[in-house]
């Protein structure tokens, strides 16, 4: 049983429930430092703007926040008109900073634990492009670091802060193509494998440049930032003609997508893109549907 020494120095026992937990946070600010701490820095960001708008729009300490407190502010985000993904984040940043509080044993209850988080219309069907379509957006690029930057996105399923922290020790030579180790979402590392066509054009753009160089620099040398990879990707899709805001996401999206329609196992196309559970790359097989009962109608 555990012991602790009391003020005349005699050690005595402490019962289970005399147990505390330390708090680790001195404040609502530091709670969410701790929060944020070893996040990627597009995670940090997107959080803190999150619980930054909370404390705002709640003007009390966190530990007075109520339940009603919260579903208050819930019906505030829908009322300011956030698209219902961003509603739908950034309660979700909410309940994960009480979470954690809770463990810490900064917050006595975890009041955010019962929130609803709002019901989401599945939109990844709107979001994947076609063959055609992608094939066009790479070869109508002229730039060669920036049709490479397109290239690696959709032919790695990479994320785009995987693609942007790139160094060319990350590259490496296989046969007469070569792999691509990067340090992706939830600090795994994951291994990827690239045709011999994209290995040779991104070989093309490595000079003399050291291993530690960034494979996708900016003009000042550094490595490029993902802002600059959105509007290159944007170009590119506006270039070739397509309406929609396509963003770097989407050559994941095809990438999936792509794979599944030409037969790729989906064990290896899950472990390609880093996910988690094969539940989230078997979205992509009811995005695009194979077959449908309503081919067996009499209405065809």
């Amino acid at each position: 049983m555990p012991q602790h020494e009391s003020p005349d120095g005699a050690l005595v026992p402490v019962t289970p429930t005399a147990l505390v937990v330390t708090q680790q946070a001195e404040s609502d600010q530091h709670l969410i430092e701790l929060w944020l701490h070893g996040r990627s820095r597009h995670t940090q960001r997107a959080y803190r703007r999150d619980a930054e708008r909370f404390l705002a729009a709640i003007q009390k300490p966190i530990h007075r926040v109520t339940l009603g407190d919260l579903q208050q502010f819930a019906e505030q985000l829908v009322v300011a008109g956030l698209e219902p993904t961003s509603v739908y984040r950034s309660l979700s940043a909410v309940k994960s900073l009480f979470a954690f509080g809770h463990r810490l044993g900064y917050l006595q209850f975890d009041v955010a634990r019962p929130l609803r988080l709002p019901a989401l219309r599945e939109k990844l069907a709107e979001r994947i492009l076609e063959e055609g379509d992608v094939v066009k957006m790479i070869s109508l690029e002229r730039m060669p670091r920036n049709r490479a930057i397109l290239l690696t996105l959709y032919a790695g399923g990479f994320r785009v802060a995987e693609l942007c922290s790139l160094k060319w020790s990350d590259l490496q030579s296989r046969d007469t193509a070569g792999q691509i180790t990067v340090f992706g979402k939830g600090s795994k590392t994951r291994t990827v494998l690239v045709p011999q066509s994209v290995w040779n054009t991104l070989m093309s753009l490595r000079g003399d440049a050291p291993d530690p160089a960034p494979v996708f620099r900016s003009r000042k040398g550094g490595h490029l930032d993902e802002s600059m990879v959105w509007r290159i990707v944007s170009k590119a899709a506006k270039r070739a003609g397509i309406e929609k805001a396509v963003s770097c996401h989407w050559l994941r999206h095809a990438h999936a997508s792509h794979a599944l329609d030409r037969s790729a196992p989906i064990h290896l196309v899950q472990a390609t893109l880093g996910h988690a559970s094969i539940s989230t790359t078997g979205k992509y097989l009811h995005a695009r549907p194979a077959d449908s009962s309503a081919n067996y109608l009499p209405v065809g």
